[in-house]
């Protein structure tokens, strides 16, 4: 008698396992959701050597790691766990102190050669002619858009994209378009102030 509840569980339980088989469907890959709100942008209002408009999705932080200058800043936004660095450096009138300053921020950029694999650069035509370097990077790197801008004898700005998650960045191809737009309007809405 137990042996005869014994087969027919089994042959019961192979009976629901094999119908399941044959109508079994994988399911489509699934995709971080991600909403991303209008642009609105807003002043810098922090006593800086430069000012501009950036997003009102972001809140401007102080750089507190170690070896930060002053006007260092992230423009963190909450909503992306992302942040743009910026890093300033007078450049004193100083041709040398520029080259090198210009050497380091491409110096920084190919530190994510191990894993990129497409760079693109831009020479972005800014008001008041001024012009920015702006650095695209593809592939599973750290910072995926880096720029930099100067006057040549006076102000020079270094920024860089980085996300505090690990998304691949091909998840994130939405985020990094937006953030590029945000990045584009800092870079058009920039100056330097004066007597600084």
């Amino acid at each position: 008698m137990i042996k005869s509840v014994f087969v027919f569980l089994a042959v019961l339980l192979a009976a629901c396992g094999s119908r399941d088989a044959d109508n079994y469907v994988p399911k489509p890959k699934g995709y971080n959701r991600i909403d991303l709100p209008s642009h609105q942008y807003q002043t810098l209002k922090e006593a800086h050597p430069y000012t501009f408009e950036y997003s009102r999705q972001a809140r401007i932080l102080p750089d507190t790691f170690r070896g930060a200058q002053p006007h260092w800043i992230f423009i963190h936004y909450p909503a992306f766990k992302a942040s743009v660095q910026l890093t300033y450096h007078p450049v004193l009138q100083n041709e040398k102190r520029l080259a090198g300053m210009i050497g380091d921020s491409y110096k920084l950029a190919a530190m994510h050669n191990e894993k990129a694999y497409a760079f693109k650069e831009e020479l972005i035509q800014l008001p008041g002619g001024l012009k920015a370097d702006v650095l695209s990077i593809t592939g599973e790197v750290p910072s995926q858009l880096q720029f930099f801008t100067t006057d040549t004898t006076t102000h020079f700005l270094r920024g860089a994209v980085y996300f505090n998650v690990a998304t691949r960045n091909d998840s994130l191809a939405p985020v990094i378009d937006y953030l590029r737009k945000d990045v584009l309007h800092l870079l058009k809405t920039l100056r330097w102030k004066s007597g600084s």
